[in-house]
Protein backbone atom coordinates (compact mmCIF):
# COMPACT_ATOMS: atom_id res chain seq x y z
CA UNK A 1 0.00 0.00 0.00
CA UNK A 2 1.54 3.22 -0.95
CA UNK A 3 1.43 6.35 1.26
CA UNK A 4 -0.95 8.22 -1.28
CA UNK A 5 -3.57 5.33 -1.70
CA UNK A 6 -3.56 5.44 2.30
CA UNK A 7 -4.08 9.51 2.44
CA UNK A 8 -6.57 8.81 -0.36
CA UNK A 9 -8.65 6.00 1.78
CA UNK A 10 -8.15 8.35 5.11
CA UNK A 11 -9.83 11.33 2.93
CA UNK A 12 -12.73 9.00 2.12
CA UNK A 13 -13.14 7.84 5.69
CA UNK A 14 -13.27 11.50 6.90
CA UNK A 15 -15.57 12.50 3.74
CA UNK A 16 -17.90 9.84 4.81
CA UNK A 17 -17.94 10.23 8.69
CA UNK A 18 -18.92 13.45 7.58
CA UNK A 19 -21.93 13.01 6.04
CA UNK A 20 -22.67 10.61 8.83
CA UNK A 21 -22.93 13.34 10.85
CA UNK A 22 -24.30 15.92 8.79
CA UNK A 23 -27.39 12.83 8.05
CA UNK A 24 -28.35 13.24 11.65
CA UNK A 25 -31.12 13.96 13.30
CA UNK A 26 -31.85 17.25 14.41
CA UNK A 27 -29.68 18.49 17.62
CA UNK A 28 -30.96 20.24 20.59
CA UNK A 29 -30.74 23.78 18.79
CA UNK A 30 -33.99 22.46 16.90
CA UNK A 31 -35.50 20.54 19.20
CA UNK A 32 -38.81 21.72 20.97
CA UNK A 33 -38.58 23.75 23.36
CA UNK A 34 -40.67 24.49 27.00
CA UNK A 35 -40.99 26.93 29.82
CA UNK A 36 -39.40 25.68 32.75
CA UNK A 37 -38.41 27.21 36.16
CA UNK A 38 -35.04 27.20 37.12
CA UNK A 39 -33.02 28.75 40.17
CA UNK A 40 -31.46 32.41 39.63
CA UNK A 41 -28.65 31.80 42.11
CA UNK A 42 -27.52 28.89 44.57
CA UNK A 43 -29.50 28.18 47.39
CA UNK A 44 -29.07 25.90 50.65
CA UNK A 45 -32.01 23.15 51.91
CA UNK A 46 -34.66 24.66 53.88
CA UNK A 47 -34.51 28.36 51.92
CA UNK A 48 -38.27 29.53 51.59
CA UNK A 49 -38.57 30.97 47.49
CA UNK A 50 -39.14 33.85 46.78
CA UNK A 51 -39.68 35.88 43.68
CA UNK A 52 -36.24 36.60 43.14
CA UNK A 53 -35.00 33.02 43.53
CA UNK A 54 -36.61 31.53 40.31
CA UNK A 55 -37.01 32.59 36.85
CA UNK A 56 -38.30 30.57 33.93
CA UNK A 57 -36.19 29.76 30.70
CA UNK A 58 -36.77 28.44 27.55
CA UNK A 59 -34.95 24.23 27.39
CA UNK A 60 -35.26 21.27 25.15
CA UNK A 61 -38.28 19.28 26.21
CA UNK A 62 -35.33 16.55 26.56
CA UNK A 63 -33.67 18.55 29.09
CA UNK A 64 -36.84 18.81 31.46
CA UNK A 65 -36.89 16.68 33.85
CA UNK A 66 -40.20 14.46 35.28
CA UNK A 67 -42.05 17.00 37.86
CA UNK A 68 -40.38 20.37 36.49
CA UNK A 69 -42.11 23.66 37.41
CA UNK A 70 -43.12 25.55 34.48
CA UNK A 71 -44.67 28.53 36.48
CA UNK A 72 -43.19 30.59 39.37
CA UNK A 73 -46.44 30.88 40.90
CA UNK A 74 -45.83 27.12 41.61
CA UNK A 75 -42.61 27.61 43.33
CA UNK A 76 -42.45 30.81 45.48
CA UNK A 77 -43.25 30.09 48.97
CA UNK A 78 -42.28 26.69 48.76
CA UNK A 79 -39.38 25.36 50.59
CA UNK A 80 -36.55 23.75 49.29
CA UNK A 81 -35.72 20.36 50.04
CA UNK A 82 -32.35 20.47 49.37
CA UNK A 83 -29.49 22.96 48.01
CA UNK A 84 -29.40 23.71 44.58
CA UNK A 85 -27.41 25.62 42.33
CA UNK A 86 -28.48 28.20 39.90
CA UNK A 87 -30.12 27.43 36.74
CA UNK A 88 -31.00 24.26 38.27
CA UNK A 89 -34.89 23.06 37.37
CA UNK A 90 -36.83 22.96 39.89
CA UNK A 91 -38.75 20.22 40.53
CA UNK A 92 -41.82 19.21 42.77
CA UNK A 93 -39.20 16.39 44.25
CA UNK A 94 -37.46 19.28 45.61
CA UNK A 95 -40.32 21.12 47.60
CA UNK A 96 -41.98 20.64 51.02
CA UNK A 97 -45.28 22.17 51.04
CA UNK A 98 -47.77 23.18 49.04
CA UNK A 99 -47.53 27.05 47.11
CA UNK A 100 -48.75 29.43 49.17
CA UNK A 101 -47.68 27.75 52.84
CA UNK A 102 -44.17 26.08 53.90
CA UNK A 103 -46.27 23.83 56.36
CA UNK A 104 -49.37 22.43 54.03
CA UNK A 105 -49.43 18.79 53.34
CA UNK A 106 -49.66 16.62 50.49
CA UNK A 107 -53.09 15.25 49.94
CA UNK A 108 -53.61 12.13 52.73
CA UNK A 109 -51.06 13.74 55.15
CA UNK A 110 -50.71 16.36 57.84
CA UNK A 111 -48.28 18.79 59.04
CA UNK A 112 -47.58 18.21 62.56
CA UNK A 113 -45.18 20.11 65.33
CA UNK A 114 -43.17 18.85 67.58
CA UNK A 115 -41.03 19.47 70.45
CA UNK A 116 -38.20 17.59 70.76
CA UNK A 117 -36.65 16.41 74.18
CA UNK A 118 -33.73 17.77 73.58
CA UNK A 119 -33.15 21.05 71.44
CA UNK A 120 -30.54 20.75 70.45
CA UNK A 121 -31.61 17.76 67.92
CA UNK A 122 -33.49 20.02 66.17
CA UNK A 123 -29.90 22.21 64.96
CA UNK A 124 -29.21 18.97 63.14
CA UNK A 125 -32.26 18.52 61.07
CA UNK A 126 -32.66 20.03 57.76
CA UNK A 127 -35.99 20.25 55.69
CA UNK A 128 -36.51 17.17 53.46
CA UNK A 129 -35.01 14.42 56.20
CA UNK A 130 -36.25 11.87 56.84
CA UNK A 131 -36.60 10.63 60.51
CA UNK A 132 -38.29 8.22 62.80
CA UNK A 133 -39.81 9.59 65.84
CA UNK A 134 -39.54 7.37 69.20
CA UNK A 135 -40.44 8.22 72.91
CA UNK A 136 -40.02 6.10 75.71
CA UNK A 137 -42.86 3.08 76.57
CA UNK A 138 -45.00 3.06 79.17
CA UNK A 139 -42.65 -0.15 80.62
CA UNK A 140 -39.11 1.99 82.04
CA UNK A 141 -35.34 1.42 79.35
CA UNK A 142 -37.88 0.80 76.57
CA UNK A 143 -37.92 2.84 73.42
CA UNK A 144 -41.46 3.05 71.36
CA UNK A 145 -41.62 4.19 67.74
CA UNK A 146 -44.54 6.81 67.08
CA UNK A 147 -44.00 6.97 63.55
CA UNK A 148 -41.64 5.99 60.73
CA UNK A 149 -40.19 8.01 57.81
CA UNK A 150 -41.71 11.42 58.26
CA UNK A 151 -40.00 14.21 56.32
CA UNK A 152 -39.19 17.26 58.04
CA UNK A 153 -40.97 20.47 56.93
CA UNK A 154 -39.11 23.08 58.64
CA UNK A 155 -37.38 23.71 61.99
CA UNK A 156 -38.51 26.94 63.62
CA UNK A 157 -35.94 30.01 64.35
CA UNK A 158 -34.73 29.57 67.41
CA UNK A 159 -36.38 31.62 70.06
CA UNK A 160 -34.42 30.28 73.16
CA UNK A 161 -33.40 34.16 73.78
CA UNK A 162 -37.22 35.13 74.43
CA UNK A 163 -38.46 31.91 75.70
CA UNK A 164 -35.73 30.16 76.91
CA UNK A 165 -37.86 27.62 78.94
CA UNK A 166 -39.74 26.58 75.07
CA UNK A 167 -37.46 24.10 72.61
CA UNK A 168 -37.63 24.60 68.85
CA UNK A 169 -40.96 23.31 67.17
CA UNK A 170 -40.00 20.80 64.65
CA UNK A 171 -42.65 20.60 61.91
CA UNK A 172 -42.83 16.78 60.29
CA UNK A 173 -45.18 15.51 57.12
CA UNK A 174 -46.67 12.36 57.71
CA UNK A 175 -49.68 10.83 56.92
CA UNK A 176 -52.99 12.06 58.48
CA UNK A 177 -53.69 9.62 61.46
CA UNK A 178 -50.09 8.73 62.22
CA UNK A 179 -49.80 13.03 62.49
CA UNK A 180 -52.78 13.13 64.92
CA UNK A 181 -51.73 10.18 67.24
CA UNK A 182 -48.00 11.92 67.00
CA UNK A 183 -49.58 14.74 68.41
CA UNK A 184 -51.73 13.53 71.04
CA UNK A 185 -48.77 12.18 72.34
CA UNK A 186 -46.10 14.61 72.19
CA UNK A 187 -48.35 16.66 74.35
CA UNK A 188 -48.18 14.26 77.09
CA UNK A 189 -44.72 12.68 76.47
CA UNK A 190 -40.74 13.92 75.65
CA UNK A 191 -40.16 12.99 72.41
CA UNK A 192 -37.05 12.46 69.56
CA UNK A 193 -36.12 11.58 66.54
CA UNK A 194 -33.58 9.15 64.71
CA UNK A 195 -31.89 10.41 61.50
CA UNK A 196 -32.51 8.04 58.53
Amino acid sequence: MTVGFARRALALLLLAAAAVFAAQPATSAQEPRAPAVVTSRDLSAGHKLAAADVRVTQLPTSAIPAGALSSPKDAVGRVLSGAARSGEPVTDARLVGHAGSSTSAAPGTATVPIRLADPAVAALLQPGALVDVVTMAESAGESRTLASQATVVTVTADDNETRPDRAQLVLLQLPTATANRLAAVSLKQPVTVTLR
